[in-house]
């Protein structure tokens, strides 16, 4: 392959950050033929650390993607066997246990500052920055652009102590909303709630909000499950012109709204191209009205190969955390009140937005797109 040794050390240039420390035997390519697909593998001898960042990223794909039908199935398959009371028992637990999330959760400190979160920290790597100061005497409602394919970094930095949001904010217990239906998955339901997670309802959100203590930081992907479907490189979509549901939330509970922007969350995956008004959209549109959740067609990389896989990409994630926006109480908020609160936070996002983006490689003439 003429020149494939310097075309392999370019290509290699956008895959990992030390790409420098490798020769040229080192990166070799592998080219199979075939549909004119070429694999590009993994060097011999990768770092063990970084096999351990891809081994600690791949369990978390396969939690968010595959492990709540693995329960489920589990679940069905232990009530056949000779290890039934084991359902039994814990269909008890889940039916005295059943309004839990929807009341704080329950998270559990030591699972978060497990050095495991690290790896996957380090893996993009992921930072948490702060720009301002949050009292730990309020509530706060945290909003989240954009959602990405898997939302990482929402659950690095709000469901782990790995980018120290902790020691960012003290005083402050950050919960990330997810889709109800997860809760409804036996065994899956303890594993999202030991991290934090609580279905993304007004229910469970305002629990939180009600507690006279403060301390208490709501996380909301505001975009959510559709936004998805816009999560393309080089992208900049939010869903926001329309959803004013948690502008209610906030106003109602006098929680100061903390517009965030997650600069590199769209560069993680590529996505099969699906413009508005093609028949792929359509049917993922109709598919997400239906079931709840988007099915984005994604990927990216694999675990021993680079060309194609679900492991996301060697990307930086920085997630920008905005100033505070001063909501006072209003159990029962107008349609004027909402408006000015919406229009004053999508002003904020895009200040937010505008002031850090050169920081991170976006261009000058890249702005926000309300949806």
């Amino acid at each position: 392959m003429k020149g494939g040794g310097e075309q392999t050390k370019t290509w290699c240039q956008t895959l990992t950050p030390e790409w420098k420390s490798y020769s040229s035997a080192d990166l070799s390519v592998l080219v199979v033929s075939g549909l004119d697909m070429k694999i590009h593998f993994a060097p011999a001898d990768v770092p063990l650390v970084r096999r351990i960042q891809t081994a600690v990223v791949l369990q978390w794909v396969f939690s968010f993607l595959g492990l709540a039908p693995c329960c489920i199935v589990l679940f069905l398959f232990l009530l056949f066997t000779r290890f039934w009371l084991i359902c039994v028992l814990y269909a008890t637990w889940w039916f005295i246990d059943w309004d839990t999330p929807s009341k704080g959760g329950r998270k559990v400190p030591f699972l978060c500052r497990m050095p495991v979160w690290e790896h996957m920290r380090d893996y993009f790597p992921i930072k948490l920055v702060k720009t301002a100061d949050l009292d730990p005497r309020k509530n706060y409602v945290l909003g989240f652009h954009p959602h990405g394919i898997l939302v990482a970094g929402a659950f690095t930095n709000f469901c782990t102590e790995a980018t120290g949001f902790r020691k960012l904010f003290p005083g402050l217990k950050s919960n990330l909303l997810m889709l109800p239906l997860w809760f409804r998955a036996p065994f899956f339901r303890d594993y999202i709630m030991s991290a934090g997670l609580v279905p993304s309802d007004k229910e469970s959100a305002s629990y939180l909000l009600r507690r006279k203590d403060g301390g208490n930081a709501v996380v909301i992907a505001v975009g959510g499950a559709p936004e998805a479907l816009d999560s393309h490189p080089g992208e900049h979509i939010v869903h926001l012109a329309n959803k004013k549901g948690f502008i209610k939330l906030a106003i109602e509970h006098g929680a100061d709204l903390v517009p965030i922007y997650s600069f590199g969350e769209n560069e993680l995956f590529d996505q099969v191209q699906n413009p508005r008004g093609t028949w792929l959209r359509y049917i993922q549109e109709r598919l997400q009205r239906i079931m709840g959740i988007s099915l984005p067609l994604f990927h990216a990389r694999g675990v021993f190969q680079y060309s194609f896989g679900l492991l996301p990409y060697r990307k930086p994630i920085n997630t920008v955390v905005g100033r505070p926006i001063p909501v006072e109480k209003n159990e029962k908020p107008t349609a004027e009140e909402l408006d000015v609160f919406h229009q004053r936070y999508m002003d904020e996002l895009t200040r937010l937005f505008e002031e850090h983006k050169g920081n991170y490689g976006v261009p000058e003439d890249t702005h926000l797109l309300f949806q």
